[in-house]
């Protein structure tokens, strides 16, 4: 079977320029290794053999493609993730907002929406959820499919009542979810501000302005050059004075600091110019 280090440069450049021209959906500027290992992924999972095989199927089957974006854009979050930047949202970030008609937040990068609701909770925590709005899109139209249905395997809870009770040490994990079978629910008063919503980072403009961007463990898998094409669409879609936060293994460019300054360095909070 393939491996990522049997991808050559060439073949990776070859079939990412064949994507972007067959499906209009850009990887080319997407950072090598991580988009290697993505696609050896996929030779794997379904026994391809080798990349030549990937290509093929890849490039006569919309449906096969579409469906198999989130191997080679990797989707990793989780309830309450880093509970310390909840509690800074909510003791801190939020005070900005208070007084506000409304509050307008953007997603960027949902994956399955555990960090949407992660917000709508914070918000709730604060009285602020009937006057959020929250747009949270995604690349792969499956994942956001989850996020939509906001339901949960009831093998994860566990971990994420550790979690939510570092951010609410009082807090019942009940209170947001519903039992149903194997799987917990989120609330639908939990949901009821959300737009879900496919969008490309890449390619595509932002109609709306925001208060607060999430990119969270997003932008490791793009180069410098991308990151700053990206970077440029969050500072053109935030409010004056806006806050951007992102994940903790996330880089900017030297060049970001023409658009945003830090707020909190190790929380990764940072503050339109």
């Amino acid at each position: 079977m393939a491996t990522a280090n049997e991808i050559g440069d060439e073949e990776l450049a070859s079939l990412t320029t064949a994507i972007r021209n067959r499906y209009g959906i850009d990887f080319t500027s997407y950072e090598a290794k991580s988009l290697k290992r993505g696609f050896a992924r996929l030779i794997m999972k379904h026994k391809f053999g080798s990349i030549l095989g990937l290509w093929q199927k890849i490039l006569t089957d919309k449906e096969y493609f579409l469906s198999c974006v989130d191997d080679l854009t990797v989707n990793l979050t989780e309830l309450f993730r880093n509970p310390e930047i909840w509690v800074r949202l909510r003791d801190d970030i939020l005070d900005r907002y208070e007084k506000n008609f409304r509050i307008n937040m953007w997603h960027a990068g949902c994956s399955s929406g555990e960090e949407v609701y992660t917000m709508a909770m914070v918000l709730r925590d604060r009285g602020l959820i009937a006057k959020s709005r929250t747009l949270a899109t995604d690349l792969s139209s499956t994942i956001l499919a989850k996020a939509i249905e906001g339901k949960y395997s009831s093998l994860l809870m566990n971990k994420y009542t550790s979690t939510f009770q570092k951010y609410l040490p009082n807090g019942k994990i009940e209170d947001c979810f519903i039992e149903d079978g194997r799987y917990m629910r989120i609330h639908d008063d939990l949901k009821k501000h959300i737009e879900f919503r496919q969008h490309n980072l890449v390619q595509d403009k932002m109609d709306k302005s925001f208060d607060i961007i999430f990119c969270r463990n997003v932008m490791i898998y793009f180069d410098d050059t991308l990151k700053m094409k990206v970077l440029k669409l969050f500072h053109q879609s935030l409010d004056k004075n806006g806050v951007f936060i992102i994940g903790y293994y996330d880089m900017l460019p030297e060049a970001s600091k023409e658009l945003f300054e830090v707020y909190d360095s190790k929380m990764k909070i940072y503050l339109k110019k």
